[in-house]
């Protein structure tokens, strides 16, 4: 059942990706969304162009980036066979992921209170805009640091078999410097540093989808390949 459950989990990594991007192609975030240079009545616009499939697609986003949640879960789990008696750094990765899922879910709420009431005042509606997005993008910490925890488990791993390929380790820590060009989208609104630029929205969202995707199938694999009767790591064997 444990087995189970876990592969469950893993595949919560490829499935948040899927579910939050059709959400957003129903949306029409998705190949751009509302440009950070964009005036009130443009974001307003943009939210009442067609106001039942943005709710749809927003309301479904936000059920798909909770995904990410069961995903945090296993990870920790597959990270404390790597790391024994002193798994600070799996403490460290489900301190920061249950942070970054935090992130992910508050900013989608957001759009979606957003785009509950568009007969407010047009500049209120883009305050709740700017606010999401820039709530979505640009807190990276969180998402560095559980990176950088995980990559340095699977990389401080030295057991015969090790639970993860060290390449794993290595995207990990790659993947942490991609999400750093967002902290850029405080000081522009247009460009590729502002939040709708390449550099922000498409590498931070390729980067995460990458990241969510591989950690699910790789993680599958590991739990597929666990021995059914291994060993606690640090566990002190029973008296006979």
């Amino acid at each position: 059942m444990n087995k189970q459950a876990q592969l469950v989990c893993a595949w919560c990594g490829p499935a948040m990706v899927v579910v939050t991007m059709v959400g957003w192609l129903l949306a029409g975030i998705l190949p751009v969304p509302p440009a950070a240079d964009s005036t009130a009545a443009e974001v307003v616009a943009f939210y009442t162009g067609n106001v039942n499939l943005v709710r749809l697609g927003l309301a479904l986003a936000a059920i798909g980036v909770c995904l990410v949640g069961p995903l945090v879960a296993v990870i920790a789990i597959q990270m404390l066979r790597m790391e024994g008696r002193a798994p600070i750094l799996t403490v460290l990765q489900v301190l920061s992921g249950a942070v970054t899922w935090v992130m992910l879910m508050v900013p989608m709420i957001m759009l979606n209170v957003a785009a509950f009431r568009p007969e407010r005042s047009p500049e209120a509606t883009q305050v709740i805009n700017d606010l999401a997005w820039i709530l979505f993008f640009t807190p990276i910490g969180p998402f560095v640091i559980q990176n950088l925890s995980i990559g340095g488990a699977i990389l401080g791993d030295r057991a015969v078999r090790p639970v993860l390929p060290r390449w794993i380790g290595y995207a990990n820590i790659w993947i942490a410097f991609l999400f750093c060009p967002a902290v850029l989208a405080y000081f522009f609104k247009s460009g590729p540093f502002a939040w709708h630029g390449i550099f922000v929205f498409w590498l931070g969202l390729l980067a995460y989808s990458v990241w969510a995707v591989l950690m699910g199938l790789s993680l599958r694999r590991a739990i597929l390949d666990e021995p059914d009767h291994e060993p606690v790591p640090g566990a002190v064997p029973a008296a006979r």
